[in-house]
C-alpha cells in the first residue's frame, strides 16, 4: 500500500512515547479532561486526526487509508444554549476499483454537523441538529457526488468514571450530479468509555452504517471491537490518543473491508473553550 508509511510510523512512535512516558503536570484534572473529550457536545475546542486503516477493501482485498480531520468548535448562543459545530474532512488513499491505476488519493465529501445543546445539562446530556454531506470529493470513487442532509442527534450520560451514549443520523440526497445514485444513508456511533487514573481509558466507539439504497447483501457495516487510550500533555499541549481495532462482523459483500484499525490523535484546547 502506498500510504506515507514513514510519516505514519513516526506518528505512531511519537504517540507511543507519550502514552507511557509523558509527565502529567495537570494530573488533578486529567480525568475530567478525558471525560470531556469523550462527550461529543462538550464545550471543548478540539482537532481530532483519526487514522483509519480498512483492511480487505475492494475486489483485491487491499487496504484503504482514511485520515479524518474533525475539528470541533463550540459557540455560546446565550446562557441556556450552546452550538457545537463538528466537521469531518476526509483525506483518502485507497485501491482503485477500476484497473486504470492502482491507487487513488484525494479529498472525500465534507460532512459538517451542528448540534444545539443545553449549556447546563442534567444527568442526561443531549444535542440535536442537521447533518450535511457536501460533494467536495476530488474523484468520483472518493465521494457520492450529491448534496445530502438529514437530522442528527446525540444522547449520553457520564456517571462516575463512565461516558456512555450514542450519536445517530440519517441523510438523504437533494441535489448534485444527476447521473449519480440517490443517497439514503444511516449512521449510528455508540460509545462506551471507562476512565482510569492518570488519563488512561478503555473504549469502544464503532460506527454502524446502512446504505438503504443498496441490496441486503451490501447494506450494512457492523464493526465490533475496542481499544485503549490516554490523555496526556506534550509540552503544554493536551492530547487524547487512542488505539482501536474492530472486526466487521457485517460488511458489504461487494468491496466491503473485513476489519479496521484506528490511531486517533486529538489536540485539546480547554483554554480556548473557556473563551468561546
Amino acid at each position: 500500500m502506498r500510504v506515507p508509511l514513514m510519516a505514519v510510523s513516526k506518528l505512531f512512535f511519537f504517540v507511543l512515547f507519550g502514552f507511557f512516558w509523558s509527565r502529567l503536570s495537570f494530573a488533578d484534572s486529567v480525568t475530567d479532561l478525558a471525560k470531556a473529550s469523550q462527550n461529543p457536545v462538550e464545550k471543548l475546542v478540539s482537532v481530532p486526526f483519526n487514522n483509519n486503516f480498512n483492511h480487505g477493501y475492494g475486489p483485491n482485498r487491499q487496504t484503504q487509508y482514511i485520515l479524518d480531520v474533525k475539528p470541533v468548535v463550540p459557540f455560546t448562543l446565550n446562557a441556556d444554549w450552546n452550538l457545537i459545530v463538528r466537521t469531518i474532512v476526509p483525506l483518502i488513499h485507497q485501491p482503485n476499483l477500476l484497473p486504470a491505476r492502482p491507487y487513488l488519493t484525494g479529498l472525500g465529501d465534507l460532512n459538517p454537523t451542528l448540534f444545539l445543546t443545553p449549556a447546563k445539562p442534567g444527568p442526561l446530556i443531549w444535542g440535536v441538529g442537521p447533518a450535511l454531506v457536501l460533494p467536495t470529493a476530488t474523484h468520483s470513487q472518493l465521494g457520492q457526488g450529491k448534496y445530502s442532509a438529514g437530522p442528527s442527534f446525540v444522547v449520553l450520560t457520564m456517571p462516575g468514571q463512565w461516558v456512555v451514549g450514542f450519536l445517530m443520523s440519517n441523510v438523504w440526497s437533494f441535489g448534485g450530479q444527476s447521473n449519480r445514485p440517490n443517497v439514503n444513508q444511516y449512521s449510528l456511533q455508540y460509545f462506551i468509555n471507562y476512565n482510569f487514573s492518570h488519563g488512561w481509558f478503555v473504549t469502544t466507539q464503532p460506527i454502524v452504517t446502512a446504505d438503504w439504497q443498496a441490496d441486503s447483501a451490501n447494506r450494512w457495516t457492523v464493526p465490533l471491537g475496542a481499544g485503549v487510550g490516554r490523555v496526556f500533555e506534550v509540552g503544554k499541549q493536551p492530547l487524547n490518543v487512542s488505539l482501536q481495532a474492530y472486526d466487521n462482523v457485517k460488511t458489504p459483500r461487494q468491496f466491503g473491508p473485513n476489519w479496521q484499525c484506528q490511531l486517533n490523535v486529538t489536540l485539546l484546547f480547554p483554554e480556548a473553550s473557556a473563551k468561546s
